[in-house]
């Protein structure tokens, strides 16, 4: 079977603190669209709570994205394309602001403190981890968790 870098059955999408254009998410985001167009997006979500971080900020819908992505366009299009049509146009200080408070950003609520346990305590390997603070940790261990990796 040859390799399918957007069957996310089989792998994890890409990092959210891998950047385009400076921005984390985005790559991720792309990969679980390009997954959801191909049927293999398994566990994962195109249009997800983080990927709508990425889209407000910025100010693209999400099917309007996606209609882009089906398209075929590259990384570097797409890019083009969201820097083209963002009805937010971001300067390089907001996307580095952005991206910097993603990287760190933490359960801010009781709420979202609890949703973090629960997520992280569904793993018995990884509930005895304290080093997982912010959610970027949390995605990159439950993604490595989810194909085989050890915690």
């Amino acid at each position: 079977m040859a390799y399918n870098p957007y069957d996310l059955t089989q792998h994890a999408p890409r990092s959210p603190r891998v950047r385009l254009g400076g921005f984390v998410i985005l790559p991720r985001m792309l990969d679980k669209c390009r997954a959801e167009l191909q049927g293999k997006a398994g566990d994962y979500e195109f249009g997800c709570s983080l990927d709508r971080y990425f889209l407000e900020f910025v100010g693209i819908d999400a099917a309007e994205l996606k209609t882009e992505v089906a398209k075929g366009r590259g990384d570097g299009e797409l890019l083009r394309w969201i820097q083209t049509h963002a009805r937010h146009p971001r300067l390089p200080h907001e996307i580095e602001a952005f991206s910097a408070w993603h990287e760190r950003r933490v359960p801010m609520t009781p709420e979202k403190r609890a949703k973090m346990s629960e997520i992280q305590s569904s793993s018995p390997a990884s509930a005895a981890r304290e080093d997982i603070g912010s959610w970027f940790d949390l995605l990159d261990m439950d993604d490595h968790a989810s194909f085989g990796g050890k915690v």
